[in-house]
């Protein structure tokens, strides 16, 4: 595999897997929202006006520059939740209650799909790969596809073991500096992790 094509396939296992700009279109609003909570006396309601203005300016500047909505939209809806809860529970801290699902979710689908030999990272990037699903036939690309599953089981898993007692004891700031540290740069180790796995076993070829 050439330097430039392994360059081109670890940016489409990156934007596969939710991509530097969605990463940071679903993360801003997080951040905005632990910083105008802080200024504003921990008023929840403006520290939620914040957090949406700001996913909403995110999403119409992808419209505007005609880039993929994809992300921005889901990272606006999953604002909108987010910003529903809290306000209902009039708890700060329901606010990344979300994120802790989400985690949870996705840390229960990736174990079940290895367990049962059907990575899900095999499901989202062999058709992207070109590879379809002929990896189920490859034993050693079956095997890297669940070796790299295992790396975002673990980052799910960290995330809720350190995440969900600060969510519990309502330590806002510290769950939002949490969350923000796991994030963005915890996805880009997992991410780099993963493709230095699946780099190591050729891509599976139709005979």
């Amino acid at each position: 595999m050439s330097y430039q094509g392994e360059n081109g396939d670890k940016d489409k296992v990156v934007n596969a897997l939710g991509g530097k700009r969605g990463l940071i279109d679903s993360g801003l609003p997080s951040l905005v929202f632990l910083i105008v909570f802080n200024l504003s006396d921990q008023n929840i309601d403006t520290s939620i006006y914040a957090a949406v203005a700001l996913s909403i300016i995110l999403t119409f500047a992808r419209l505007v520059k005609r880039e993929t909505l994809q992300h921005a939209f889901s990272g606006l809806i999953g604002v909108g939740i987010c910003a529903l809860i809290s306000r209902r529970s009039g708890n700060a801290a329901d606010f990344y209650l979300p994120g802790l699902w989400i985690n949870a979710g996705y840390a229960l689908l990736y174990t079940v799909t290895n367990l049962i030999r059907w990575p899900i990272l095999g499901l989202l990037l062999g058709p992207i790969l070109g590879e379809n699903l002929l990896w189920r036939k490859d034993p050693a690309r079956l095997a890297a596809y669940i070796k790299a599953g295992w790396l975002w089981v673990g980052m799910f898993t960290a995330r809720l073991l350190i995440q969900y007692p600060l969510y519990a004891s309502g330590n806002v700031n510290a769950l939002g500096t949490a969350r923000l540290f796991m994030g963005y740069p915890l996805f880009i180790l997992t991410a780099w992790g993963t493709w230095q796995i699946l780099k190591r076993t050729p891509t599976t070829k139709a005979n």
